[in-house]
């Protein structure tokens, strides 16, 4: 395994600095439109200019005074609007969201002498009309303000949300994220696949309700990153931040964490070709740096990523990006149990590169369309080769079984994902009623995994079962499946400022490549048999048709009340198609476990959402909303005994089927207050269930392992949090400190209680094993970020410095993760990471000029 070592770091910022992009596509642009007026007839102005500053877009005002430009990136503009004869106006703080119409109506003052400019500070909506569903947008100004540590922490800011990433009972794969309207998904493993250097980030937003037909395999959540982009003039930053400015011997309650980040933008060839680069360094020695110094060198965590584009504009209406994206990690991965032989546990990486050519054209002012190639690679490595010759020793225990003292764990993977991806879309206004959005995308993957993992069998309760043979997860395959999809979408406004209808479709496609072999379990001796192919069967083409609609009617003047229903899905992970599709013979003393399941189909959610949200004052917002889903064809492995099972094991091995379903329901009460600078924010209210009958897709071999029946009845699931309570404060302090505070609190999580009193039996013989039939403690986090801008000169340059400290969990509560089958916090060994991150404060500055 490559070291993230100075000279690569090096390179890959050159490079990085050498390319990059602007997009103009998915969830990354919006409208800007309105309705401009004599301040004193109130008569409608035709043929006034309205100009974005330092963009090139702009629009004419018609006959009744309305104009609308078409789009615009999201973010925060300065908008002209000038007519002979009228002061001019400059509108600033115009905030562009993404998928969404920015209302700006503007009176001017009638002049027969040019008198200057009237310049007036925009004011966004209390209430965003054309929204049909629970969505959330932060542009970078708040981004700064939070106590947050990358912009995966805003999602768990947000109502039906777990500090896990789970949305409105989803698992946490259940969303998808994308950066600049491209996704940036493990989809072999699951998850977010890269990071980007917060500077980087203009803002974002967050669908954790119901979305549009142009969002595609998540069945619970989209996050869209915006990124910056480069300007007419030449702008710099910097950041830097650690914990540990006091010695380790006068404050342990750190993670010896150091960060540092730079930015820079500007023009490079006039004003048609501009750049921005971004790049950040993040060192850490964790959470448990005391016990890592033994056995390893600081830092123990090292990241590095960064974010450049480059834009070129033809004319205001052409634009050709180019955008490149790095994110490389290296890290030691802490298990309490080895915590005396940490150096037996394997070493990780993970590098991801991203790099895409977008094409915008704006072919009227009611008409463009955007075309889009991009190539994402992304490559996974778990610890040193391990060879077929290579010894697979047993694991040194403790006498009480308890540590692992001696040996390493087996376990050796080298996974590799690339996709190429061409997607386009196209948007035109219709009778000034419509918005009628259809786009095509056609994604060609290449997946390699090489897996070599042996697991020691282990009794529900966390022991070890000596002599028993170990079990074999490893795996390999190389396959090239094809997605693709088409979607259509319109967008209706009834009337101006008014109701909302939003009907969509989505038709999305997979295609395996894969032929799933069909296996027969054949016993060679005892306890060892062969896995032999008789023949093969053609994986089936998939695909799905998911249906949207949302509709959204003013009640009054001061309210408004939506309704959204949708079916979704996603794909399942390669790995859970491919894992174990090609087996191989065992080795002696092991048991193979798992197979894919190439033919598995999309996991679904049916859901609907309703809402009403009335501005209470000038101010001030409430909102109530009401959800249900129903997650069907969950996967999970189904048990398969082959023909000699008393050689195989007593559980034989299992396939991935879909055969699991579960449900959520919940209620969202959110107060927010904007507009005022001595203190705004929201405060939230969230209840919600959330059962099923199965967790991971593991779950049903686990059970089998242990002696289990598979549950046959819904159970309240890990994440059920019943009631959360989430609020964020930003208010002034004395001597112009700002302050931001931050509170999460969720009531008990469940938890299965199933006591044993030797870690091999339960307490009570026969006792029926009911899945997480008991409850843990309350959970409450309160963040604090103070900081302090100051603003100087030296020469001809203004610089703007902040001083800044970030403060997570400030009164130090031990907040429960996880307790054992008896109840007890950390198990037997009273694990510490049984418990949330204890306090941490970071202190550091920003200077950008």
């Amino acid at each position: 395994m490559k070291d993230l070592n100075y000279r690569s770091l090096i390179i890959v910022l050159l490079l990085a600095c050498g390319a990059s992009a602007h997009a103009s596509f998915r969830g990354v642009t919006g409208i800007l439109e309105g309705r401009i007026t004599d301040k004193q007839t109130n008569e409608p102005l035709v043929g006034v200019n309205v100009v974005i500053v330092g963009t090139g877009f702009g629009a004419a005002s018609d006959a009744e005074g309305y104009y609308r430009v078409n789009n615009v990136r999201a973010g925060i503009y300065e908008v002209r609007f000038s007519i002979i004869g009228y002061k001019t106006v400059l509108m600033t703080k115009v905030t562009i969201i993404p998928d969404l119409r920015t209302r700006l109506n503007v009176e001017m003052d009638a002049s027969a002498i040019e008198l200057g400019t009237v310049e007036v500070r925009a004011e966004r909506p209390l209430i965003q009309r054309d929204q049909a569903a629970t969505a959330f947008s932060i542009g970078e100004l708040k981004l700064e303000k939070l106590p947050i540590s990358s912009f995966q922490d805003v999602l768990t800011l947000q109502p039906g949300t777990t500090l896990e990433g789970n949305v409105r009972g989803g698992k946490k794969n259940e969303v998808i994220f994308y950066v600049d309207g491209l996704p940036v998904q493990d989809v072999i493993g699951g998850g977010l696949a890269a990071n980007i250097p917060r500077s980087s980030i203009t803002g974002l937003t967050m669908h954790t309700g119901g979305f549009e037909a142009e969002y595609g395999n998540a069945l619970s959540g989209v996050v869209n990153v915006i990124t910056k982009s480069g300007g007419e003039e030449h702008k710099f930053g910097a950041r830097y931040e650690k914990d540990n400015w006091l010695p380790d011997n006068v404050n342990e309650q750190q993670d010896r964490a150091t960060e540092v980040e730079f930015y820079a933008s500007g023009p490079l060839v006039g004003k048609e070709l501009s750049y921005f680069t971004a790049n950040s360094y993040l060192g850490s020695d964790t959470r448990w740096w005391q016990d890592f110094r033994y056995f390893f060198l600081s830092p123990i965590s090292q990241e590095v990523s960064g974010f450049t584009k480059t834009e070129y504009s033809y004319t205001p209406m052409l634009r050709l990006s180019l955008q490149a994206l790095y994110s490389l990690r290296r890290w030691h991965d802490y298990e309490f149990s080895w915590r005396f032989n940490l150096g037996g546990l394997p070493e990780r990486a993970r590098d991801s590169y991203r790099l895409a050519l977008i094409l915008s054209h704006t072919l009227s002012p009611s008409t463009f369309y955007t075309v889009s190639l991009s190539r994402f690679y992304h490559r996974s490595e778990i610890g040193e080769r391990i060879s077929e010759g290579d010894p697979l020793g047993a694991y040194e225990y403790d006498f009480f079984l308890r540590y692992i003292v001696g040996g390493r764990r087996y376990w050796w993977a080298d996974t590799r994902q690339t996709i190429h991806s061409l997607k386009a879309d196209f948007t035109t206004h219709i009778a000034n009623m419509h918005i009628v959005k259809v786009g095509a995308e056609f994604n060609q993957y290449g997946i390699n995994s090489e897996v070599v993992k042996y697991e020691p069998q282990t009794t529900y309760f966390g022991k070890p079962i000596m002599g028993a043979p170990l079990l074999n997860y490893s795996n390999s395959y190389d396959y090239a499946p094809r997605s693709g999809n088409i979607f259509l979408q319109d967008k209706i406004e009834i009337i101006r400022d008014g109701s909302n209808i939003s009907f969509g479709v989505r038709w999305d496609f997979l295609d395996p490549t894969a032929e799933r072999p069909i296996v027969e379990y054949i016993p060679v001796r005892p306890n060892e048999f062969e896995q032999r192919i008789t023949g093969t069967s053609k994986v089936k083409f998939k695909h799905q048709f998911s249906p949207r609609i949302a509709v959204a009617v003013p009640a009054s003047p001061m309210s408004f009340f939506f309704v959204n229903f949708g079916h979704y899905f996603q794909y399942p992970l390669f790995d859970v198609l491919y894992s174990g599709v090609n087996p191989s013979q065992l080795r002696t003393g092991t048991r193979s476990v798992l197979a894919g399941n190439p033919d598995l189909e999309p996991e679904r959610t049916i859901a609907w959402e309703a809402g009403f949200k009335y501005s209470v004052s000038e101010n001030e917002v409430v909102s109530i909303t009401h959800f249900r889903k129903s997650f069907k064809n969950q996967i999970d492995a189904k048990t398969l005994i082959p023909f000699d099972s008393k050689s195989a094991g007593d559980y034989g091995f299992a396939s991935y089927v879909n055969n699991a379903e579960a449900s959520a329901i919940g209620l969202e009460f959110v107060l927010s207050r904007e507009r005022d600078e001595r203190v705004q924010g929201s405060l939230s209210y969230s209840y919600m269930i959330t059962e099923g009958i199965s967790e991971y897709v593991d779950q049903s071999i686990n059970f089998a392992q242990w002696g289990f029946e598979a549950p046959a009845k819904a159970y309240p699931l890990s994440w059920d949090q019943r009631h959360t309570v989430k609020g964020d404060a930003e208010f002034k302090l004395p001597f112009d400190i700002q302050a931001n505070l931050v509170l999460l609190y969720n009531s008990p999580r469940p938890y299965t209680y199933y006591p044993t009193r030797d870690g091999y039996t339960p307490s009570v013989p026969g006792k029926a094993f009911l899945p997480n039939n008991q409850r843990m403690q309350n959970v409450a986090f309160i963040n604090l970020k103070l900081q302090k801008q100051f603003e100087f000169t030296a020469g001809m340059t203004k610089y703007l410095m902040t001083l800044f400290a970030d403060g997570r969990n400030i009164l130090n509560t031990d907040n429960v993760r996880w307790v054992d089958s008896n109840g007890r916090i950390g198990g037997e060994l009273d694990d510490p990471g049984a418990y949330y991150d204890p306090r941490r404060v970071r202190i550091g500055f920003r200077i950008e000029f």
